[in-house]
């Protein structure tokens, strides 16, 4: 047999063989859903528990003799990890790692378990959103002009569209309304008609339109790509740190690969340049390798990031590059101290 477990609304159901590897809709909540074999399913549910209970003995153990964990022991998920509707990662345990490298270095941190959690749409939307970005870019400059303005609503002409930028434009925005991102949404019945969306006020609609969806974006590929190459991380978001006379920063993405190699994404929609000597600063007091300190830069040209990683030390990409380069921190024996231009 063939089993369907839903992500978004836990449903679980049996399929008939033949529909094993296929991804089909959800039966209650119509989310796309991969189906599995039986067999392989469970005996990956049972890897995740025999790894947990092992976990919890070695706790236990550590509890029993008195001893702390060890310093810089990361989360480290298997290649069966679903990043997406997770609650695993927001955890003051995960984070622990992150807090002991800063506080080892005489650095105040406050971290936000909350901004990991992945149990809402926000990250679905950031994904879907980065496939595309190209011709989605002016669904999200529309609806954050409009929240600028303070406007209930705004509109998005398809006229001039080809069929398949049409078709994408409207998807999004369906799903958009799906995940109530947007309040309504009217597709028109003919096709020189705009499309139009009734804007969500609520705060958290409005970050993510006006620059959470990039840290979303990349917080999603590194968990993918640690995933797939089996390392161990502890990751945080909004991560808030306090240097000496009580300079305080916020970082957009962090993670500590290893226990021991920290990685820092600052996630830039709008204009960059006025923040590069506070990354440099950053940089510099982290003791952290130019390469391991990344400016992502929405628009930026390829020749414009290879220009700017030679002049500064650190390491700009755009989120057309994002995967690709991101995928260096994880190749074996990277050297992070290594330019932009040679990575």
């Amino acid at each position: 047999m063939t089993i369907l477990r839903c992500n978004k609304c836990g449903h679980l159901e049996e399929l008939p063989r033949e529909s094993a590897g296929t991804t089909l809709p959800c039966p209650r909540c119509r989310a796309p859903v991969q189906a599995y074999d039986t067999v392989l399913f469970v005996g990956k549910v049972l890897e995740k528990l025999f790894a947990m209970q092992s976990e919890v003995v070695r706790l236990r153990s550590a509890a029993t003799s008195g001893e702390r964990p060890p310093t810089g022991v990361a989360t480290s998920m298997s290649h069966g990890f679903e990043p997406h509707n997770s609650r695993a990662l927001s955890t003051q345990l995960q984070h622990g790692p992150i807090q002991e490298w800063f506080q080892h270095r005489q650095i105040q941190v406050r971290t936000n378990p909350m901004a990991v959690d992945t149990t809402g749409f926000f990250d679905e939307v950031a994904v879907a959103l980065g496939k595309d970005f190209s011709v989605l870019k002016e669904v999200v400059d529309r609806v954050r002009f409009a929240q600028l303005k303070g406007f209930a609503s705004t509109t998005i002409h398809l006229d001039r569209k080809t069929p398949e930028q049409a078709q994408l434009i409207s998807s999004f925005c369906r799903q958009l309304y799906e995940y109530s991102f947007v309040a309504k949404c009217f597709h028109p019945k003919e096709d020189k008609l705009p499309l139009r969306l009734v804007l969500q006020s609520a705060p958290a609609i409005r970050d993510f339109f006006n620059g959470d969806w990039l840290e979303w974006l990349v917080f999603m590929a590194m968990l993918e790509l640690a995933r797939d190459h089996g390392r161990r991380y502890s990751c945080a978001r909004n991560l808030v740190i306090t240097l000496q006379k009580d300079e305080t920063f916020e970082l957009d993405v962090f993670f500590l690969l290893d226990g021991n190699r920290p990685v820092c994404i600052e996630c830039k929609s709008g204009e960059f340049r006025q923040d590069i000597d506070r990354c440099l600063t950053l940089r510099k007091r982290l003791g952290m390798g130019r390469g391991d300190f990344i400016i992502c830069a929405v628009g930026l040209g390829a020749d414009q990031a290879q220009g700017f990683s030679s002049m500064y030390d650190l390491t700009f990409i755009n989120e057309q590059d994002l995967r690709g380069r991101l995928a260096g921190l994880f190749s074996v024996q990277v050297d992070s101290q290594l330019s932009a231009r040679t990575a």
